[in-house]
């Protein structure tokens, strides 16, 4: 899912030129800006690589497979010198893709999706993730009361956001526990409801890490984690595709040996980051996203959900890509007849 995403709104094409710049200071910190401004890191490449950009959200569990493979010489190793544009969530990400700003995107699947189906000429060809980053977890003075989501009818839930990702998820597992959706009473408290749960302002909501942690840690009850490989088999059957890049269709023709070279990268990134010490993980991030984090904390989180969210095979899963595009014509995100089989492309590495 996408994160802190607003549903994506396509615009057309508006031709080249590179995206406002935002200082790393100003991206993390949040500070005043458009919504499509970036903030660019990336780190220096051998001589004669080419160089692509490639945009992607900010959010952390995201963005590991792509450090970790430009950190570990993988971009490098393939010819290419790859800036890595970190964006205020993966619709600003997939806007500047659709706007020729950068080469790539990296987006949650249900963003590519809606982007697709609103006319958005892309196709997806490789995957770096394969579970929402999102779990369900209840206010800690609500932890005895509510023990399954059954429980939440006629209660109050916190989302990022009516619409966003956050919200279809929970609208769509709510219909799988055959709760109505109207006996449940969203509330919106933007990206960080973490202390809104935490004081029992909402009865549940959908948190990520280490918000999840700091809950749990307060004595709040975990209803679904799905960044955990069994808790998606249970409550979503199975691997629900999510994060991944996404390139312009006219395009493929000429950038496909650069597009196999890019996939290659990814996948030997997310092979080595299965092996690396949580210690070499966190380092291998830039500094601008741990600075004030609890490391330790940031380690422990790594460590526990790599094997779940993280493929060793950059290849695309239809079956997992097609509980997303189910999830989002539930809670009406995308039209119920929507063909989506088109979005994929398999030729570069193939299907899961």
């Amino acid at each position: 899912m996408g994160c802190c995403d607003q549903p994506f709104t396509f615009e057309p094409e508006q031709g080249g030129g590179d995206p406002p710049k935002l200082s790393r200071r100003g991206l993390l910190k949040g500070a005043g800006a458009a919504a499509g401004a970036l903030a660019t890191l990336g780190g220096r490449a051998a001589a004669q690589a080419k160089p692509i950009k490639l945009a992607f959200c900010s959010q952390l569990l995201c963005v590991v497979p792509y450090e970790v493979a430009r950190a570990g010489g993988h971009f490098a190793n393939e010819g290419l010198d790859v800036e890595l544009v970190y964006t205020r969530g993966g619709n600003a990400a997939m806007q500047s893709l659709v706007g020729s700003a950068v080469d790539y995107a990296a987006t949650s699947l249900d963003v590519a999706l809606q982007a697709y189906v609103r006319g958005a000429d892309i196709r997806r060809f490789a995957t770096t993730g394969r579970l929402p980053l999102f779990a369900i977890a209840t206010a800690p003075r609500r932890a005895d009361e509510i023990q399954r989501i059954e429980d939440l009818a006629g209660r109050t839930v916190g989302v990022s956001a009516l619409g966003n990702a956050d919200h279809a998820l929970m609208l769509y597992l709510l219909r799988r526990a055959n709760v109505d959706p109207t006996k449940v009473q969203f509330a919106t408290l933007g990206p960080n409801l973490l202390e809104a749960l935490r004081q029992g302002q909402v009865d549940a909501g959908l948190v990520q890490e280490p918000a999840l942690t700091l809950v749990q840690k307060a004595g709040g009850r975990v209803l679904m984690n799905a960044m955990d490989s069994k808790d998606a088999e249970r409550f979503l059957g199975g691997s629900y595709e999510f994060m991944g890049v996404a390139v312009r269709t006219p395009e493929i023709p000429a950038r496909r040996e650069e597009m196999e070279k890019l996939a290659r990268a990814l996948r030997n990134g997310l092979q080595a980051l299965q092996a690396m010490s949580p210690e070499d993980l966190v380092k291998a991030l830039p500094r601008e996203l741990t600075t004030g984090a609890d490391v330790s904390e940031l380690r422990e989180v790594i460590a526990r959900y790599r094997g779940s969210l993280y493929p060793t095979s950059v290849a695309i899963d239809l079956e997992a890509s097609n509980r997303v595009a189910e999830s989002l014509k539930v809670a009406g995100l995308i039209p119920q007849g929507a063909n989506t089989t088109g979005l994929y492309d398999t030729s570069i590495v193939g299907a899961g």
